[in-house]
């Protein structure tokens, strides 16, 4: 039995190792290898007899979330809903699996580590091809609002560099900086300017804003990233001054646009669709509207009307302009499809994780582990524009960093350093 769990281990750990590359290129195969890892745990659970994983709280409580989830998209009448709904469990059981088994020796987390480095390594060589000579490996150039797609074909360079810059290169720069050397703390606040100036030149808002909370929190956790972490800053600062002469596309969606937005933010695009949702959420406060919820229902034009009282306005500027695939905020989306229950158990979910993670970070001891942990924060934050949630890859990368974060921290039971 004990041979037969280690091949199922070995299997599940080379599925996990290979994920980043395909949560870059080739969504459908990540999710194979995924649903596969998550197969096998249940697999190995079987066989051992151990179940004890069951007994976390954050597993009862995502158990909990997942039924209510199903049991609003059934009611829902959709039948597409309901089947997605079904098979979402495989992403709360694959973070349990890593959390609880394919994790759970340091050096599967380092080479984890190793993988999603290489993939952050590519992206940076895209973004900075792309910039220096027009075009990615591919030939795609910036997209035509200015934004550099790096590797891909569409504007994602900034959400994805954002995911791997804190679980595949923070660690690098927090690892250089502790070293008792001048050189390695050189080195390190020189690649930290570098990843500073790329996510500037990416040009993308929110990733930016989240990059800038994921770092003031790295320098309250770790106290010699502080001093580089200022220079950075203020390094980044000088950049975006200079934008207008050594990117003019970044300086128009990077400022002039994002402060356009600002300025009357309940009546742009991303005002209109978190006001769509909260609509949404309030007529049906109990069950919400099921997997994909916001999709399906968001063009009903009952959900059309803002909120006066709170200063809002009208919702409908338009009808379809308030909709979306998703409403493109975790939170928003969690409460479109299981009401507010849904909703509150998810942020006790959320509160269970971070507070978890948090009581036994120790960037000292494990840097990777401090990171990670800043990572789970700034993915987590719910004042955010974000991708959806239980879509792959942004789901991959979610539910991996969450489900690798808890499986370092379970070898940390102390304070933190």
């Amino acid at each position: 039995m004990k041979s037969v769990s280690l091949r199922l281990r070995q299997a599940a750990l080379g599925a996990t190792l290979l994920l980043p590359a395909f949560f870059f290129y080739g969504r459908a195969v990540a999710d194979g290898l995924l649903s596969i890892t998550a197969i096998l745990f249940l697999a190995h659970s079987a066989i051992t007899r151990d179940w004890r994983w069951t007994q976390k709280p954050w597993v009862r409580l995502a158990l909990l979330l997942w039924l209510l989830i199903l049991i609003s998209s059934i009611t829902s009448g959709k039948t597409h809903s309901s089947l997605e709904a079904l098979v979402l469990i495989r992403l709360f059981i694959f973070a349990a699996a890593l959390e609880s088994w394919v994790l759970t020796d340091a050096q599967s987390r380092s080479w984890l580590g190793v993988s999603v480095a290489i993939a952050a390594v590519w992206l940076l060589v895209q973004c900075w091809q792309q910039y220096l000579f027009g075009h990615n490996i591919l030939g795609d150039a910036r997209w035509p609002d200015g934004s550099l797609t790096g590797p891909f074909f569409k504007p994602r360079a900034g959400p994805q560099f954002l995911l791997v810059f804190f679980t595949g290169l923070m660690p690098v720069v927090v690892t250089l900086i502790q070293r008792p050397d001048w050189r390695s703390r050189l080195g390190g606040a020189a690649l930290l300017i570098f990843l500073v100036l790329t996510m500037i030149l990416i040009g993308q808002r929110m990733p930016n804003l989240l990059m800038l909370f994921g770092l003031c929190l790295s320098a309250l956790l770790v106290k010699r990233f502080r001093v580089p972490f200022a220079i950075a800053v203020s390094i980044g600062i000088i950049a975006l001054i200079a934008l207008p002469v050594i990117s003019p596309p970044t300086y128009a969606k990077l400022i002039i646009k994002f402060t356009s937005q600002m300025s009357h933010f309940p009546r742009s695009p991303y005002g209109q669709l978190y006001t769509r949702a909260a609509v949404m959420v309030a007529a049906h406060p109990w069950l919400g509207f099921g997997f994909d919820g916001f999709r399906d229902f968001c063009a009903n034009p009952a959900y059309f009307h803002g909120f006066p009282a709170l200063g809002l306005p009208n919702a409908d500027n338009g009808g379809l302009r308030g909709c979306n695939i998703h409403p493109h905020n975790y939170y928003l989306q969690i409460g479109t499809s299981a009401g507010i229950p849904g909703l509150l158990i998810f942020f006790a979910m959320v509160g269970w994780w971070v507070t978890s993670m948090i009581r036994r970070v120790a960037p000292l001891r494990d840097p990777r582990q401090a990171m990670l942990t800043v990572a789970c924060c700034v993915i987590l934050w719910p004042i955010a524009s974000t991708s959806s949630l239980f879509t792959l890859s942004t789901a991959g990368w979610v539910f991996m960093t969450i489900g690798w974060s808890l499986a370092a921290c379970a070898q940390h039971p102390h304070q933190a350093d």
